[in-house]
């Protein structure tokens, strides 16, 4: 308790000695004492030796090492930038260096004609001027033409670019020439021939390059493209262009290609030459002055009113394996516009609708003619008139029942008075049919013919009042062509007794043994000529091949795989066999083993005679076949029906 007191005494005094006014300026800062050094004494006891350790320096031996490498490095560097300074301000100032070339002192002059005709060699002369200081070595002028461009000493041959070689050009030197080709383009079109001059210069191995271009246009093209054809149409109906490929050049212009791009609404029917593909024709060389004709046909349908615009482009091609034009040298648009007829016509042969029918000789034929009005109004006093040309038809055999045929002029007659009255008025879409029937001459009719054709042309006509209230007279049209097909005819029998090669083996033919017969085949032709034609025919199995055949000029192979024997009779005229022609004949020797099971048949000698070819004016496949040659060869002299029969 007492220790409490005093303590709270003695911070009693303190307080009133820190607050008291005459205690405060007693209170003053005592000097502050400078910090000395003390060590403390440490006893020898805490000294302990560290046994092991080695003396180390400040910075490890190693850091020194990569310190001198880099001060080597860093002084290499700076003789290196020295040199390099030395040797280009050297080069540049006393050196080879010190003589720059320029491209700017190169001048390439290029003239020749403003205007290039098209197929036509032409000239052009190049002047390279040297202005530099210092020679131009190993010059070379590089010249690279146009597509389509040709060595005017060889029209065939392409000429894409050309080198020639101008050797040194000395410093102020000018060297000068002449380069001849064959241009080719398009009228009006332009194109350009860039000429290039590479050298060197003494102490550099680098080549450098100076250019110059020189622009020409086309006078004239070496081809012209030429489009005929009817400029409207009516829809649906067949429509034929003419394009015709002529030459303006002064050599053959080879490899030529026609191209030609199809309107919408062009259905491509065929074309005359047929097109190598789709829509291009392989026309080859074409000549100075000659022409190449191509005829397309199809049919273009549309609304009235319409126009169809046809692309017809004809060039030359970079690789004979390419399908299309890298040159166009001549171009030609023709547009043809589609109008509607009042009285839509259509034509039936045999009911089909085909522009290219085929009939044969001696064939009932029967002909419909289907019309609709096509007009918003009323057609009054409609006739329609089909006129027969070309083979003449037996007036006797034409029959018609809503229809008149007079026999004076060939023509069948429909209007008011043969249907009826029906004729009198159309209204606006109504539609139907009228038809006649006639017999087409027979093969001995046509003999002597030569690809004979039947022309039927259909025209109508009909009044309507125009809306102003005037009457108007319309006409439509329409044709059909039909072709005969030519009346081919093929015959084989056996020969024994006048066999050609002489038969072996008994009469009648014995089981067991072998006989000898010739087969003769003989094929005519009436009005069309075939090609490709071939007669094939089978071996029974007990049937053998002798391999003699006649004439030898006959091309006649046999193939034993399946015992077929091939006639490759190629083309036959018109006419063969007939008027007093040979016929086309030829022979095989064949010989039969009859078996015992045979003994009292015919036994076949030759089976499936089929001949076969394509009627060159019609384009048709035509077919012919022969009956079976058996054993029993009635018509060879001397043969009787006894021996046709196997004997034991």
């Amino acid at each position: 308790m007492e220790g409490s007191e005093h303590e709270q005494e003695k911070i009693e005094r303190l307080r009133r000695a820190m607050y008291s006014r005459s205690l405060s300026e007693k209170l003053k800062d005592r000097p502050r004492r400078e910090l000395g050094e003390e060590r403390p004494i440490v006893g020898d006891d805490f000294v302990r030796i560290e046994e092991g350790v080695a003396h180390s320096t400040v910075a490890p031996r190693a850091i020194g090492l990569v310190r001198t490498v880099l001060w080597w490095l860093l002084l290499g560097a700076i003789v290196f930038c020295v040199a390099a300074v030395g040797f280009f301000a050297y080069y540049f100032t006393f050196g080879a260096g010190g003589s720059a070339v320029s491209p700017g002192n190169i001048d390439i002059s290029v003239s020749g004609p403003p205007q290039v005709e098209g197929g036509v060699p032409t000239e052009l002369q190049i002047v390279v001027s040297n202005r530099n200081n210092v020679a131009l070595q190993l010059a070379d002028l590089v010249i690279t033409y146009p597509e389509g461009t040709r060595s005017p000493t060889d029209f065939t041959t392409d000429l894409p670019n050309q080198r020639i070689s101008l050797g040194s050009i000395e410093a102020g030197g000018t060297r000068q020439g002449t380069v001849s080709a064959v241009f080719a383009g398009d009228e009006g079109t332009h194109a350009s021939v860039n000429v290039e001059l590479e050298y060197r210069i003494s102490g550099s191995s680098a080549v450098f390059a100076s250019a110059s271009e020189y622009n020409l246009v086309f006078s004239t093209s070496p081809l012209s493209v030429a489009v005929d054809g009817n400029t409207d149409t009516i829809s649906g109906q067949p429509v034929e262009l003419t394009v015709v490929v002529a030459s303006n050049a002064h050599a053959p212009v080879a490899d030529v290609l026609l191209s030609a791009q199809y309107p919408f609404g062009f259905k491509f029917a065929s074309a005359t030459p047929a097109p190598a593909a789709s829509g291009l024709w392989e026309l080859g060389t074409i000549s100075p002055g000659q022409r190449r004709t191509i005829t397309v046909r199809g049919t273009l349908s549309g609304e009235q009113g319409d126009s169809r615009v046809f692309h017809f482009t004809a060039g030359t091609r970079a690789a004979p394996e390419s399908k299309s034009i890298d040159t166009p040298l001549s171009e030609q648009v023709f547009t043809m516009a589609i109008s509607k007829p009042f009285l839509g016509l259509g034509i039936l042969v045999n009911g089909v609708s085909n522009k290219a029918a085929v009939v044969a000789p001696g064939e009932n034929v029967n002909i419909s003619v289907t019309w609709q009005n096509n007009l918003p109004t009323s057609i009054t006093n409609a006739v329609i008139v089909a006129r027969l040309s070309g083979v003449q038809i037996d007036g006797a055999s034409v029959h018609s029942t809503d229809g008149f045929y007079r026999s004076s002029d060939g023509v069948v007659l429909w209007d008011k008075t043969t249907t009826g009255g029906a004729f009198s008025e159309l209204a606006p879409g109504v539609r139907g049919t009228v038809g006649f029937s006639f017999k087409m001459p027979s093969s001995e009719t046509l003999k002597g013919l030569q690809n004979p054709r039947l022309d039927i042309s259909i025209n109508a006509a009909g009044n309507r009042v125009s809306e102003a209230g005037v009457p108007q007279n319309l006409q439509a049209t329409a044709s059909q062509k039909i072709s005969l097909a030519s009346d081919l005819q093929l015959d084989a029998r056996g020969l024994y007794y006048s066999n050609p090669f002489g038969s072996t083996g008994p009469m009648p033919p014995k089981a067991g043994s072998e006989t000898t017969y010739a087969i003769v085949f003989t094929v005519t032709n009436t009005t069309n000529a075939i090609q490709g034609a071939s007669v094939t025919a089978v071996l029974p199995a007990y049937v053998r091949w002798i391999g003699i055949y006649s004439p030898p000029s006959e091309n006649i192979t046999f193939n034993q795989n399946n015992s077929t024997v091939t006639w490759h009779l190629g083309d036959i005229e018109a006419g063969a066999g007939l008027g007093g022609t040979q016929p086309r004949q030829a022979a095989i020797a064949i010989g039969i083993t009859p078996s015992t099971s045979q003994i009292g048949q015919e036994p076949i000698l030759l089976q499936d005679i089929v001949l076969s070819g394509t009627d060159a004016a019609t384009g048709k496949k035509e077919t012919r076949s022969a009956p079976n040659v058996t054993t029993n060869i009635l018509g060879d002299q001397g043969f009787s029906a006894a021996n046709a029969t196997v004997v034991k």
